[in-house]
């Protein structure tokens, strides 16, 4: 019985996974700062949505020696001399796919 309730879990999961290793950025909002704004190297704040069901709010568009970048949010409360990311992606191709997604939205934004 347990087995079969393992196969229907299994099966239901199947049907669902999607067809590639990375999640997927669904849904991106970019908000440019203006010029003229005194934010050092920020320019601009983005939220994403990973597989229609989980949203991350905080990324900073950042302005870096390479270029544009994108920062992830960073604990507020941590008491170290380096920042703490709250959320960060694990993979390369995870953090890639992000980062394309918010820029590209990003240079239409100020186009």
């Amino acid at each position: 019985m347990a087995e079969q309730n393992d196969n229907k879990v299994e099966k239901k999961y199947a049907k669902t996974a999607m067809p590639f290793d990375c999640l997927a950025v669904t849904n991106v909002q970019v908000f440019p700062f203006k010029e003229g704004a005194n934010l050092g190297h920020m320019k601009g704040l983005a939220t994403i949505v990973l597989n229609d069901q989980m949203q991350i709010r905080g990324l900073r568009v950042m302005d870096g020696e390479n270029g544009l970048f994108v920062g992830y949010p960073n604990d507020p409360f941590y008491k170290g001399e380096d920042y703490r990311s709250i959320c960060l992606p694990i993979t390369r191709q995870l953090r890639e796919h992000i980062e394309n997604c918010v820029l590209e939205k990003y240079q239409a934004a100020v186009a």
